[in-house]
């Protein structure tokens, strides 16, 4: 039975990641800041344990990788972010609040990559996978949402030296697609299900010279 540990498993992409693999009979660590109030989450059948989590509390992840120190991990998905103040003027920085997106977009997932590295190189897929946004490619962009693309951006430079830095593994970030999540909104053209079963079948084709890539759920190539 393969594992999947990842965080911000309690609502969208990170609940619907926990229900199919859970039915695909993978085991499941999932993790989130406060399993109490995650009903959905608690209800998922299937082989699925539930630890609290604050992504960016950084000695917590690295408490959390001691306490599984003995797993043997197939494929770690960080997938806990935020999206931060839409609109950030030049002439308004605003250091707190990018600091706060950075932190929990850029930082957390190398924090849980770095205190799960072990149980990753002893699972039998390798696979580290970060969930990006193609607002983090530079090659694409047409301005606007500096916080966030700026965060996505420093996330893709984060999984790229991960990538180079541990051949071991297979680290690839992927873009989800506009999916109608509480992030994405209503009016989102992506459904959750449609969303994550693209990424799923993506990460299944995944093969070492895949490693440093980034990817949409459809399978697409995106410029860096």
């Amino acid at each position: 039975m393969p594992t999947l540990l990842l965080t911000g498993a309690s609502r969208g992409l990170g609940l619907e990641f926990v229900r199919q693999y859970a039915a695909e009979g993978w085991r499941v660590i999932a993790t989130c800041r406060d399993p109490g109030r995650a009903k959905a989450l608690r209800e998922v059948p299937g082989a699925v344990a539930i630890h609290a989590l604050d992504a960016v509390d950084f000695a917590a992840v690295e408490r959390l990788g001691a306490q599984l120190a003995d797993e043997a991990i197939d494929l770690l998905i960080a997938n806990a972010g935020i999206s931060g103040p839409r609109e950030m003027p030049a002439e308004h920085v605003d250091g707190e609040a990018w600091g706060e997106v950075f932190r929990v977009n850029a930082m957390a997932p190398l924090a849980l990559a770095g205190a799960f590295r072990k149980q990753l190189a002893r699972g039998g897929q390798k696979k580290a996978v970060a969930i990006s946004s193609r607002m983090g490619s530079i090659a694409e962009n047409p301005g606007g949402r500096v916080v966030y693309r700026s965060s996505k951006a420093a996330l893709n430079m984060v999984w790229s030296c991960l990538a180079k830095e541990n051949p071991e593994l297979i680290a690839v970030v992927l873009h989800p697609g506009w999916v109608r999540t509480d992030m994405g909104g209503a009016g989102a053209p992506v459904l959750p299900a449609d969303s994550v079963a693209g990424m799923r079948k993506v990460i299944a084709g995944l093969k070492p010279e895949d490693s440093g890539r980034f990817y949409d759920y459809t399978g697409a190539a995106i410029a860096w």
